[in-house]
C-alpha cells in the first residue's frame, strides 16, 4: 500500500523545504520537496497540517525507559522500554549492556542474539552497545567499580567468537591490553568507543589510527588538560575537538552538558560528527525517586531528581531520564545550530556511526519509511516505523 504525507516541512540533509513524501510499505518511494503530488498517487494521504516531517530518531546509546533496563532481559522488560522511547521519536535504536559480572554480560549477550530485532509497531532493535567493563576506575562515573578490569583475551576472545549482534563496544583504550583488544573488536567489525577513560590525547590519537571511532557520553567520565610532572597534558576532552574524523556523543539533556559547553562542541566539531544519545537508564519517562541502574537485583540504586539521575551521595550523574526529542529542543535552545542539521545528529550522524546509512537516517528514495512528525516546539504528533503510522496511548507525548 503506498501512503502520501502531504504539506509537510520536510527535513532533509540539505535543509528544510515544504512538499510531499510517497512510501510504499516500509520503504520510501519518493521526496518531493516544493511539490505536491495528486491524492490518487497513494491509497492512503496523511496531511501533515504544515508541521516537520523528520527521519525517525536513532538513539546508539540506550540503557532502558519506562521503570525497564535491557539487563532484565525479558521480552516485557524491552517492549516497555520501546514503547516509552518510540512515544517520544525513537524509531531505531540500540540496546547498551552496562558493566556486570561477566555470567550476567554473557546471559545479556545471548538474550539478544536469539531475540528478533523487528517486532510490529516498535523501533527496530540496531543490536548491541556494550558499555565496559574495560574501564579506569578513577573514571567510572555510575559505573559499578566491583566490575572494572583490564581487558583479557581469555575473557573476550570467547565473546568474539560469535559476535553476532555485538555492534558497538566502549571501553577505555589506554588499559593494559587495550591495542589487543581494539584490533580484536576491529577483526571482527565491530565498531570501537573510548568510554570511562583517563587516556592523553595522545593515546587517543594512537587508538584512533588503530580504527577507534568515537568517544562515548562526550565530557563525561573521560579527563581533560591535566599537569603530568609539571608538564600540562591534553587529554580525551581534547582529542575529540582535535581528530576531525572522531564523532562525539552528546547527551543534550540540559543536564550533562552546559549552554556553553554544547555551543562550543557545536563550534568546534563538524555537524556531521556531533551523535545525540540519551544514555537513558529505567527511568526514563518515570516518576522522581529512587530507581535502579542496570540489573533491577543488582544494580546501583540511584535518585532522580531535577531531571537527571545521580548517584545517592550526587557525586556523579547516572545515566539519563531524557528522551530524544528533549535532546533536540535542548540543542535548538542552547545552540545556533539550524534545526535540519539537529534533527541529523538524533539520525542520519548515529546511522553512519554504525555503518546504516544506506538504510536509515534520512528522507530518501529507497530508505526506510523510519519518520516523525513533530511541531515548531519539537513535540511529537505522530511516529511512523517502518511505514506504519503508530499511535500509543501508554505514554503521554511531549
Amino acid at each position: 500500500m503506498r501512503t502520501l504525507y502531504q504539506n509537510a516541512k520536510l527535513v532533509l540533509p540539505s535543509g528544510i523545504q515544504t512538499g510531499c513524501l510517497l512510501c510504499e510499505g516500509e520503504t520510501i518511494l519518493e521526496v518531493s520537496p516544493q511539490a505536491q503530488l495528486p491524492n490518487n498517487a497513494a491509497e492512503h494521504v496523511v496531511d501533515v497540517q504544515g508541521e516537520y516531517l523528520a527521519p525517525g530518531f536513532i538513539d546508539v546509546h540506550v540503557h532502558g525507559g519506562g521503570g525497564a533496563d535491557f539487563m532484565d532481559c525479558t521480552d516485557e522488560a524491552v517492549d516497555q522500554i520501546l514503547r516509552l522511547h518510540r512515544a517520544h521519536g525513537t524509531t531505531a535504536l540500540m540496546p547498551t549492556l552496562l558493566s556486570s559480572a561477566q555470567e550476567t554480560m554473557m546471559n545479556a549477550i545471548r538474550f539478544y542474539q536469539q531475540r528478533d530485532d523487528v517486532k510490529e509497531g516498535m523501533p527496530t532493535l540496531l543490536g548491541m552497545h556494550i558499555e565496559g567493563p574495560y574501564f579506569d576506575a578513577d573514571m567510572r562515573g555510575a559505573q559499578d567499580v566491583r566490575y572494572l578490569r583490564d581487558p583479557l583475551p581469555q575473557e573476550y576472545l570467547p565473546v568474539l567468537a560469535n559476535p553476532q549482534k555485538i555492534v558497538r563496544w566502549s571501553f577505555a583504550p589506554e588499559l593494559q591490553g587495550g591495542d589487543a583488544f581494539l584490533q580484536a573488536l576491529q577483526r571482527n567489525g565491530i565498531i570501537t568507543s573510548a568510554a570511562h577513560t583517563n587516556a592523553t590525547c595522545a593515546q587517543i590519537a594512537h587508538a584512533y589510527d588503530l580504527g577507534l571511532a568515537a568517544l562515548t557520553h562526550f565530557y563525561s567520565g573521560m579527563s581533560s588538560i591535566r599537569r603530568i610532572q609539571a608538564y600540562r597534558v591534553a587529554g580525551v576532552v581534547e582529542a575529540g575537538y582535535l581528530l576531525d574524523g572522531l564523532s562525539l556523543e552528546v547527551i543534550a539533556d540540559g543536564c550533562h552538558l552546559p549552554r556553553e559547553l554544547l555551543q562550543l562542541i557545536t563550534k568546534v566539531k563538524s555537524p556531521d560528527k556531533v551523535i545525540l544519545v540519551t544514555d537513558a537508564m529505567r527511568a526514563a519517562g518515570m516518576p522522581p525517586g529512587e530507581h535502579r541502574l542496570g540489573d533491577q537485583q543488582t544494580g546501583q540504586v540511584v535518585i532522580v531528581e531535577d531531571g537527571v539521575a545521580k548517584l545517592p551521595d550526587r557525586s556523579s550523574f547516572a545515566g539519563s531520564v531524557a528522551t530524544m526529542d528533549r535532546l533536540v529542543r535542548t540543542m535548538r535552545t542552547h545552540t545556533d545550530v539550524p534545526l535540519h542539521q539537529i534533527v541529523h545528529m538524533a539520525s542520519l550522524n548515529p546511522a553512519r556511526l554504525i555503518r546504516q546509512e544506506n538504510r536509515k537516517g534520512s528522507l530518501a528514495p529507497g530508505k526506510d519509511a523510519d519518520m516523525v512528525i513533530f511541531d515548531e516546539d519539537i513535540n511529537i504528533k505522530q511516529v511512523v516505523i517502518r511505514g506504519q503510522l503508530v499511535q500509543d496511548a501508554s505514554f503521554s507525548i511531549g
